[in-house]
């Protein structure tokens, strides 16, 4: 028999009561304890991927809504509603549904509106943090399958942004299906199957709002929440990256916890967030459907294009020659390859499997496996941040491709000079933006490490005895020094010899590349040499010229 009591703890108040009820059941403090003592650290760059889960959640709001008055129906019909200057017209239930919501739904043209230009937002945002995390080097070891679980979360916002802007059925989508149709068509072997299945016929056919709408409203935000969650179980389990700086290293991580400082900032944050993209909804007409008319797939328009997220895909098609000397379909065993459609998009699929490979090639390259907590500034990695450079560029071009009609008219010049000079651009825009950012990178260290040894300029011009004009420079603190100096210096690993003593054509292939990577770099200042620097310089000279007071001239 137990003489020992037990303790049951009894709050007072309602609240109290509550919360002890639940806790009880659910054990809510340990998992308040363990995850509000988790710490974030501080920086601006960081932000993105908190807008990105802000505006999807938006999204998630804004699109309920939505769901709970649009009709996802091909099925035509008279056109009865408020709209005056479309009633009696012959269209679809669904784009009458979105004319409905946008003129009889009360706040319905707010929710729209509010619901676009959250999903730009939100593919935005996933777009910087990823070049963000590139650019710094935050998807290297052990972080390789949370990068790939961001790439994934990319190409889901681009489908769930064309499949939602497809959904009103007026010219402007029925034209990106038009594309959609031709792409999938141009897929060789399957590819007739393909466009079949999605449009449950030939194009346009009678099925695919429908089939878009389930893809839309419960496939992709299923797979988006469950990448999210996946995201940031990884970056709980890995902890936080951090830029280098004073007390920080590989092994702890310096900044704020969960609870109650940064939990504040991130909740004021998200109703910031919010409050913009209401007030840019609220202000800004955005996909103005009325304007259009409901879709007819026997004319072709012009004017038309997509969201930013879809434009490589359109660019690249109207960047395509239409002639050559040759035609761009083949026949092959027996069947009509339309490269024109094709070959635009192979180096886009090629670009985004290295964006996926990524991590893994630069580990290669360089040898490197240890873990990297601390992340690097873009210009101490000037190969990987000029090969973004170049990506960026690539994927630009192709974007302001697909406005290359638009482009032609609002500034009064040829569409053919446009297209041109994009064409050129294609290719040379780059290798320009990869020449361009590694010399800017290559500078900027350079420049760092003439501050680290010399000084900051201090703008203070101070003559000598003998009649010299010299700058004073001014010594960096610690903190600032030491964020110069704190970089790991990758260097050339020539290719090396197996077990057997052979050099397999695959290390050769990695040398080259390590060559290509590191031939030109500028090395971090050494202990030694900020000794020699500083502690054997002889001190600043004090101007002494006619007019002048020594005593009023700082060292």
């Amino acid at each position: 028999m137990s003489t020992s009591t037990d303790f049951e703890y009894r709050p007072t108040t309602r609240t109290g009561r509550i919360a002890n009820y639940v806790d009880t059941r659910v054990g809510g403090s340990s998992i308040v304890k363990e995850f509000g003592r988790k710490i974030f650290p501080d920086h601006w760059t960081f932000m993105f991927g908190e807008v990105a889960l802000y505006s999807f959640v938006i999204l998630l709001l804004s699109g309920t809504f939505l769901a709970l008055w649009y009709d996802p129906t091909m099925t035509s019909m008279e056109y009865k509603g408020n709209y005056v200057p479309m009633q009696g017209v012959e269209m679809s239930g669904a784009y009458a549904s979105t004319l409905n919501i946008s003129f009889d739904i009360r706040g319905g043209l707010f929710l729209r509106q509010l619901h676009h230009w959250s999903a730009l937002l939100f593919a935005m945002a996933v777009a910087v943090h990823m070049l963000r995390v590139f650019f710094t080097g935050a998807f290297r070891r052990p972080r390789e399958l949370n990068w790939v679980v961001g790439c994934v979360l990319f190409i889901l916002a681009i489908v769930a942004g064309f499949s939602g802007y497809s959904l009103p059925d007026d010219v402007l989508s029925g034209n990106g299906l038009r594309i959609a149709d031709a792409i999938a068509k141009s897929v060789p072997v399957v590819g007739t199957y393909i466009s079949m299945f999605m449009f449950g016929g030939e194009f346009p056919g009678h099925a695919i709002i429908g089939r878009l709408y389930i893809v839309h409203v419960l496939i992709i935000p299923a797979l988006i929440l469950m990448m999210i969650v996946i995201h940031l179980f990884m970056v709980v389990v890995h902890k936080h990256t951090q830029f280098a700086g004073p007390g920080r290293t590989e092994n702890n991580v310096v900044g704020y916890p969960v609870g109650p400082v940064y939990a504040a900032k991130a909740g004021g944050f998200f109703f910031i967030v919010f409050g913009i993209l209401a007030a840019i909804a609220g202000s800004t007409t955005i996909n103005a459907i009325w304007n259009y008319g409901p879709y007819d797939p026997s004319p072709v328009q012009a004017g038309s294009q997509p969201d930013w997220y879809m434009g490589f895909s359109d660019g690249g098609l109207r960047l395509m020659p239409g002639s050559w000397p040759f035609s761009w379909e083949i026949n092959l065993f027996g069947l009509a390859i339309p490269l024109a459609i094709l070959l635009p998009l192979i180096p886009m699929a090629g670009m985004f499997g290295a964006m996926f490979a990524w991590p893994w090639i630069e580990r290669w390259v360089t040898r490197d496996n240890r873990v990297h907590n601390i992340l690097d500034r873009p210009r101490n990695a000037p190969f990987r941040t000029a090969v973004g450079a170049a990506g960026v560029t690539f994927y630009a071009v192709q974007m302001i491709a697909a406005s290359g009609d638009l482009i032609a008219t609002h500034f009064h010049v040829a569409v053919n000079d446009v297209i041109y000079w994009l064409r050129a651009l294609y290719f040379v825009g780059p290798i320009l933006a990869f020449i361009i950012a590694r010399r800017f990178c290559l500078a900027l260290q350079r420049k760092d490490r003439e501050i680290v040894l010399h000084g900051r300029e201090s703008g203070r011009i101070q003559a000598l005895p003998h009649g010299e004009f010299v700058e004073v420079h001014e010594p960096l603190d610690e903190y600032r020094r030491y964020k110069l100096v704190d970089f790991q210096d990758h260097q050339v690993q020539p290719a090396r010899a197996n077990a057997k003593g052979k050099i397999t054509a695959g290390e050769k292939v990695r040398g080259r590349l390590s060559h290509l990577f590191f031939e030109d770099r500028v090395s971090p200042v050494t202990p030694a040499e900020l000794e020699a620097a500083h502690g054997h310089h002889e001190p600043e000279p004090v101007a002494v010229g006619a007019g002048s007071h020594a005593s009023q001239i700082e060292k």
